[in-house]
């Protein structure tokens, strides 16, 4: 018998529900500084989640001592009497449907070795290595993990997942100020990880940002790279679809289901079955099957994302959107998961990025974005800065790099001004952040302050 039929067994006799979650993870991080490897490191990791419902008072431990699980547990319950009940609680699920998803896991990665990932990393300083680059920077973590949730209520299952993700920043000072360009890619597999673009598109990047213009503070049309829009996913507008956020009169969007709040070129939406999709899973945290959700739908909003704990509370149906995010990437045994989506992911347009710079009179070409952040979340007011990859388009051309600028916008004022989305999609995933697949898009009139 496993620990855990020790744990449903032992809670059943004195609980009213009880859920358990196992994760064993192998995560190899190569670190590189000075343009070298310095650092291998190679991390196994067993933890357990438990979550434990009592007259519907909800506890929670988390611990690594399968040891002693059972006496943490017994610990744990004699608290439980000092907590809330959670009268909207209405349980957790029984079943769960497990569908086999393309591109999750991969034999490769799940055994590959510590010389060939140092080999996968040195491509990666190889290729961003340029006589104008003066030093690289990153790192490359690839993941493994094996993911087991069960609960009192029957519901069993198991998951084996891979994740490789790399990144590089060059940096060079061969000009009037240091500048810098970044490269990353991120996949499920193997075959699909380039590590050679990951270097090739940081030392592009910094070799055109070499010398850099001012920018005076005014109104452009600004192309956000892949890279830069994840950013704006991930810290400004996912959040707003919260189901929790936006039924609290919390996001900017409340008052505007099933209304237009983009430009009909616009669709955004939660795919959870995307082939490697950082965030794929045919289940979600709780064991919920996940499904395709269309946030926005040709410019209308129409869907929210939400776990059971937040539905209940707010008096929704969960949209199997539970999630315990582990780190670097992947799952945790976070004992109470929290609502996120999965893959955030913006429709293809049809232009390219040579066509959206030859439509642009007046602009600006951003690769990243820095210190993004809500101003005031309810309005849908944010800050940014763009540092790296700046590029000043004039009457359709690239006219040379620029320094950086502070972009304060409105995110609703943003999504009605997009002019052009590209097709040039891609995966993006910020550190420890949400994953997204998303092409560039062009917007219109936005104010930006010389720095």
């Amino acid at each position: 018998m496993s620990i855990i039929d020790d744990v449903l067994n032992h809670s059943k006799k004195f609980v009213d529900e009880c859920e358990i979650v196992f994760v064993k993870k192998n995560i190899t991080t190569i670190r590189i500084t000075d343009s070298k490897i310095v650092e291998v490191k190679q991390n196994f990791d067993e933890n357990y989640g438990i979550r434990i419902i009592k007259d519907k008072k909800i506890t929670s431990i988390q611990t690594t001592d399968k040891k002693n699980i059972i006496k943490s547990i017994n610990n744990n319950f004699e608290n439980i009497k000092n907590i809330k009940s959670k009268e909207f609680w209405q349980g957790l699920p029984d079943k769960v449907i497990n569908k086999k998803l393309k591109g999750t896991f991969d034999e490769k990665l799940y055994n590959i070795s510590g010389s060939t990932s140092m080999d996968i990393a040195q491509n990666m300083i190889n290729s961003a290595i340029s006589n104008k680059i003066t030093t690289i920077t990153g790192s490359l973590n690839i993941v493994s993990e094996n993911f087991k949730l069960r609960n009192s209520n029957g519901l069993d299952f198991e998951d084996k997942s891979t994740y490789i993700a790399g990144i590089i920043n060059a940096e060079s000072e061969h000009g009037n100020t240091p500048v810098s360009g970044i490269g990353h890619t991120s996949s499920r597999t193997l075959s699909n990880f380039s590590s050679q673009q990951i270097g090739n598109d940081a030392k592009k990047m910094c070799v055109k940002s070499i010398n850099p213009q001012k920018i005076d503070s005014g109104n452009y049309s600004i192309i956000f790279e892949p890279y830069s829009v994840g950013e704006l996913l991930a810290f400004v507008i996912s959040h707003n679809f919260n189901f929790r956020t936006f039924s609290e009169k919390k996001s900017c969007f409340s008052d505007k289901i099933d209304e237009n709040i983009s430009v009909k070129e616009f669709s955004l939406t939660d795919d959870p079955h995307t082939p490697e999709g950082i965030g794929t899973k045919s289940v979600d945290d709780e064991g919920v099957e996940t499904q395709r959700n269309e946030i926005i739908k040709k410019g209308v909003f129409k869907n929210t994302f939400s776990n059971l704990y937040d539905s209940y509370k707010e008096r929704g149906e969960t949209t199997g959107n539970a999630s315990r995010v582990g780190s670097p990437m992947g799952r945790s045994a976070e004992p109470i998961p929290i609502t996120a989506p999965h893959n955030l992911k913006v429709d293809n347009g049809d232009t390219s990025q040579d066509e959206m710079i030859k439509n642009t009179k007046h602009g600006i070409l951003v690769g990243r974005l820095w210190y993004t952040y809500a101003v005031n979340p309810i309005k849908g007011d944010f800050s940014c800065t763009a540092r790296s990859g700046v590029q000043i388009i004039e009457d359709g051309k690239i006219k040379g790099p620029g320094k950086s600028v502070r972009i304060i916008h409105s995110l609703p004022t943003m999504l009605k001004n997009i002019s052009e989305i590209g097709n040039d999609q891609r995966n993006v995933i910020q550190w420890a952040s949400l994953p997204s697949i998303t092409p560039s898009i062009k917007v219109e009139n936005i104010k930006v302050n010389s720095i």
